[in-house]
C-alpha cells in the first residue's frame, strides 16, 4: 500500500464514489423492477449498498485509504516544519 502515487488519489476517489453510487442505483433499479416504490428502493439501496460496496470494492477502497494516509503524512510534516519555524528552531529543517 505504500507504493501508491499521490497523483492517483483524485482519480481513485472519483472511481470509488462513482462505483458506490452505481451500486446503489443498481440495487434500487432491481427493487423497482420488483414493484417496490422508488423512494423505498433508494433507501434500501443505500442501506444495503454501504456494506456491500466495502466488500465489492475492497481494492479500490484500500487505494483511496493509502492515498489519503500519504497525503496526511505530508501535511503533518509540513505542519511540524511550520511550527518549528514559528518557534525559531534551526529554520524549521527536520534533522
Amino acid at each position: 500500500m505504500s507504493d501508491v502515487k499521490a497523483g492517483n488519489l483524485p482519480r481513485d476517489l472519483t472511481l470509488y464514489l462513482l462505483a458506490r453510487f452505481v451500486l446503489v442505483g443498481v440495487i434500487a433499479w432491481v427493487l423497482t423492477l420488483a414493484n417496490v416504490p422508488l423512494l423505498v428502493a433508494l433507501l434500501i439501496g443505500l442501506v444495503v449498498g454501504l456494506p456491500l460496496g466495502l466488500l465489492l470494492f475492497r481494492s479500490l477502497n484500500a487505494r483511496v485509504t493509502a492515498g489519503l494516509a500519504k497525503r496526511n503524512e505530508k501535511r503533518a510534516r509540513a505542519r511540524a516544519q511550520l511550527r518549528a519555524q514559528l518557534r525559531g528552531d534551526a529554520s524549521g529543517q527536520p534533522e
